[in-house]
């Protein structure tokens, strides 16, 4: 990763976003993708602890974020001898653009016993070269697009992190699973004509942190109806799998409005 093109500069407690933080849709938008690792990397800094694993992350994305600055806050919910929850609200000086929710469990000793259920890895190598660059918007991270947008079946891709989030901080393998998450959405939701759903939220949830960079996301459930849709991704590390996401989204035919 580049230490000198971070997403984000931290100035005097608010996060204020580089020209590359735009998403596809609009030059004056952040990223959604982003919002997420953000709230992921404030919920990890101030309520990680030693023997607490993050098993879910919820990511509200209710308004389109300007190119503005964007502060986060966060606030424990609960903290039990098993459980902790907590909570992330970003907002910009427009007002509330998000919300996140984080459990933590209590790590411990695996039953015994067989599962009825396992999710098996899936089957694709790591990638092993440089990302193809395809034509429209170049995204800001590496892609490997295992299969082509619009062809009928499960979509597949690797992603990798190009630039760091905030300044020259590391990007740890939680913030890096919340970001590769937001990816659930096209993967799940595009149809053979292009994206027309635009995702609402997202629900990452994790059995174990990713040991990779490198990121697999395997699309392995859509449903839709009266405009309304949800997806689910499998996420992989170089390793196997590591965790779900699913994502709620409304119908949006003409490109992207407001949420």
């Amino acid at each position: 990763m580049s230490s000198t093109t971070a997403f984000f500069t931290q100035k005097q407690g608010e996060l204020v976003p580089s020209p590359h933080a735009r998403g596809p849709w609009s030059p004056d938008m952040v990223h959604g993708r982003l919002l997420g690792g953000l709230a992921a990397r404030a919920l990890e800094q101030r309520h990680a602890e030693p023997g607490l694993h993050f098993a879910r992350l919820t990511v509200d994305l209710f308004r389109n974020s300007p190119m503005l600055p964007v502060t986060v806050e966060t606030a424990l919910v609960r903290d039990g001898r098993r459980i902790r929850v907590a909570d992330a609200t970003l907002s910009t000086e427009q007002g509330v653009i998000g919300r996140a929710s984080a459990v933590l469990l209590r790590q411990s000793e695996p039953p015994d016993g067989p599962q009825t259920l396992v999710t098996a890895a899936w089957d694709e190598p790591a990638p092993d070269g440089p990302p193809a660059e395809g034509p429209g918007w170049k995204p800001p991270f590496d892609l490997w697009r295992l299969t082509e947008w619009g062809a009928p079946g499960p979509g597949r891709a690797w992603m990798r992190e190009r630039h760091p989030l905030v300044d020259e901080e590391a990007v740890t393998p939680f913030v890096r699973a919340a970001l590769a998450a937001d990816f659930a959405s096209p993967l799940s939701n595009a149809g053979t004509d292009g994206l027309r759903f635009i995702n609402a939220d997202y629900t990452l949830t994790l059995a174990r942190l990713p040991e990779s960079d490198v990121l697999g996301i395997e699309a392995t459930g859509h449903l839709n109806a009266a405009g309304v849709a949800t997806g689910h991704v499998t996420l992989h590390d170089t390793t196997g799998p590591i965790g779900f996401c699913a994502v709620t989204a409304v119908a949006n035919a003409v490109g992207l409005g407001g949420r």
